[in-house]
């Protein structure tokens, strides 16, 4: 049970907000559904997500204990680009979820690798993960690796950590870029307000490194790749948008209307370098930009 005393300076306020400002890994849809099954109470008593907390107040926080659902292997077209006995190299399309979360317990790609590779997936990362070491958004296409055990899996988030693996993503972004190559060296956390999204964040951010460069200009637009030194998470839309070139169809961190049909961001993981676990030879993956991203390129 998690109990907190409310002060002068948080009276006056939601519950529902103040127990979002005050559990930060707990979104306030998810504590809203506690007030309504009676998880929580101040001064002893049941309260609704309405309730605007006062001085004195004693709340008590109940969390359930988490039950993790069983994750099911579905068969899949999955487009394998290299598969050995350590690992394995998947060209990730659009609209998948790399594994499951809550909303999205079916149809990701850890349930289609379940049902490829059996029993072979890495158990480093949980029941809810297997095999996975890092990940891509969903709607961003390209090469991911999974891991078939724990030797490889360790081997790669090593490398992951010293940031020595290679890894180029292109994008077309808003704007015209005034130079042809850069570095966007800014710390990433948490956004301090919508806790979905993710911003520059000089206090509590995590060391973030993304040097771009342009590949092609047009008139509004302009293609670039972008090399990750570090892999926060939304990294290159949150850094591209800093210095005013948002990725084109995102519309979390770039304009809400996009000129053109399209499915979330214009982002494609083409390359990934990494020295294989056991043999210890540098390999490098490419995975081709998908259809909709050429057309677009010839459209612009």
């Amino acid at each position: 049970m998690m109990q907190f005393f409310v002060t002068e300076e948080d009276g006056g306020i939601r519950i529902d907000r103040y127990l979002a400002d005050q559990c930060p890994d707990l979104s306030r849809t998810y504590l809203q559904k506690l007030l309504k099954s009676q998880e929580v109470s101040v001064n002893k008593k049941s309260v609704k997500s309405n309730y605007k907390v006062t001085e004195g107040d004693v709340i008590e926080l109940e969390i359930p204990e988490a039950v993790e659902p069983e994750i099911v292997a579905e068969e899949m077209d999955l487009d394998i680009i290299y598969e050995d006995q350590d690992i394995i190299l998947v060209n990730k399309p659009k609209g998948m979820v790399v594994h499951p979360a809550a909303g999205h317990y079916s149809g990701t790609l850890v349930n289609g690798l379940m049902a490829h590779c059996r029993n072979d997936l890495s158990g480093i990362n949980g029941v809810m993960r297997p095999g996975i070491v890092h990940r891509i958004d969903m709607d961003t296409t390209g090469v991911l690796i999974v891991c078939k055990n724990d030797m490889a899996h360790s081997s790669i988030a090593e490398q992951l950590k010293v940031h020595s693996i290679t890894r180029k993503y292109y994008a077309i972004v808003h704007g015209v870029l005034k130079t042809e190559e850069g570095t966007v060296n800014a710390p990433i956390g948490r956004h301090p307000v919508d806790r979905k999204k993710m911003s520059i964040n000089e206090k509590n951010g995590r060391d973030a490194v993304t040097h771009y460069k342009v590949l092609q200009h047009f008139h509004q637009y302009t293609y670039v790749e972008c090399q990750l030194e570090t892999g926060r998470t939304h990294q290159i839309r949150v850094h591209m948008a800093s210095i005013g070139h948002p990725l084109l169809g995102d519309k979390v961190y770039g304009p809400a209307k996009c000129p053109f049909k399209l499915q979330g961001q214009t982002l494609h993981a083409g390359v990934l370098g990494f020295v294989h676990p056991r043999t210890g030879e540098y390999m490098e993956f490419t995975a081709p930009l998908p259809e909709y991203f050429n057309e677009l390129l010839k459209k612009l």
